[in-house]
C-alpha cells in the first residue's frame, strides 16, 4: 500500500508547475523505489506533437541573435543595462520564444527523458521565474551605479547539442561602500559564438 501511495504522489507531482517539487520528494524514496524511478511526464501529447503546436506561428531560427560575442560582456551588458533600467536593453540578452523553441528546447535535459517536460510547460515556468528576478534586480539595483567588479561561473559546463550552457554565476559588485557577491541572472547559453541569458531568475 505504501509503494502505491508512493506511486500516485508521483504521478501527481509530475502534473502541471508543480513537477519540480514532485520530482525532489520522489528522489528521498527508498532504495528499492529508485532501483527502478517512474517516467514523469507533464503531457499526454506525444514529444513530436507537443513541439509542433508550441513552434505553431513561432518562425523558425538558426542561430541566436542579439547577445554578446563572450560571456563577459554578455554580463557587463547586462550590469549596464540595469543601472540605465533598460528594459528594453535587457530583454535583447535574453533568449527569444523563437530560440527557446527551435534553439535550445530540443537538447534540454528536461525535455527529454526521464522527464519530457512539454516545450509549453518549461518555457511558462522559465518565463514567470525570469519575469519575478528581473522585477527584483530592477527594484533592488536598477538605476543606480553598481560598481561592476567581474563575475565568476561554476566551471562545470553543460554540453547540450550545439548549446553550451553555464551557471549559475554570481557578480561582484561595488555598492554603496560594500563589496557584494550576487546572484542576479540564471543559466547562460553560447552557440554558434553567441551569449545570450536563459532566464533572470536570481537569488533576491
Amino acid at each position: 500500500m505504501d509503494r502505491l501511495h508512493r506511486q500516485l504522489s508521483c504521478l501527481a507531482a509530475g502534473l502541471g508547475v508543480a513537477l519540480l517539487s514532485g520530482l525532489a520528494a520522489c528522489g528521498a524514496e527508498s532504495g528499492s523505489a529508485r532501483a527502478a524511478p517512474a517516467r514523469v511526464i507533464d503531457s499526454i501529447l506525444p514529444r513530436d506533437v507537443a513541439v509542433a503546436r508550441f513552434r505553431t506561428g513561432v518562425p523558425e531560427v538558426t542561430a541566436l541573435a542579439g547577445g554578446a560575442p563572450t560571456r563577459e560582456a554578455l554580463v557587463r551588458q547586462f550590469v549596464e543595462a540595469l543601472e540605465r533600467r533598460d528594459t528594453a536593453g535587457l530583454r535583447e540578452l535574453l533568449l527569444t520564444r523563437a530560440e527557446f523553441a527551435w534553439l535550445y528546447y530540443p537538447t534540454n535535459p528536461q525535455g527529454l527523458p526521464p522527464y519530457d517536460l512539454s516545450p509549453g510547460l518549461l518555457w511558462e515556468m522559465s518565463s514567470l521565474n525570469s519575469a519575478k528576478g528581473l522585477r527584483r534586480a530592477l527594484q533592488e539595483f536598477g538605476g543606480t551605479s553598481l560598481g561592476y567588479q567581474g563575475h565568476v561561473c561554476d566551471p562545470q559546463t553543460s554540453r547540450q547539442g550545439a548549446n553550451t550552457v553555464t551557471g549559475p554565476c554570481t557578480v561582484r559588485l561595488l555598492h554603496g561602500t560594500s563589496d557584494r557577491e550576487v546572484r542576479l541572472f540564471g543559466l547562460i547559453v553560447e552557440r554558434g559564438g553567441r551569449h545570450k541569458f536563459v532566464s533572470y531568475a536570481n537569488k533576491l
